[in-house]
């Protein structure tokens, strides 16, 4: 899995990039066939905003969260991925 990390207004340091890799690792570990994903961390004011879209076999997700504190932005971010993936494995078990 590839991993693109942007930051707008913010720069991207070594344990932010540590974080978003090992909280994505978690989500490789639901469903392994995540090719890329992309990832924006904004910083506007007072708000922390994480965003990431993730190309899965056959789908796109997409989810965005807002905190005072950018590593509690990703841990809701990658939570909502979460069950966007899960929701999208059980779709394709259907099948």
């Amino acid at each position: 899995m590839q991993i693109n990390l942007t930051g707008h207004h913010i720069e991207i340091t070594d344990s932010l990039r540590n974080y978003v890799d090992t909280k994505f690792s978690k989500l490789e570990r639901h469903f392994d066939h995540i090719s890329n994903v992309h990832v924006i961390l904004n910083v506007e004011k007072l708000s922390q905003k994480a965003e990431a879209t993730m190309h899965l076999s056959g789908a796109e997700v997409f989810a965005s969260s807002e905190n005072q504190d950018m590593y509690a932005a990703i841990d809701s971010m990658v939570d909502k991925l979460d069950r966007q993936v899960i929701k999208h494995k059980e779709k394709l078990k259907k099948h």
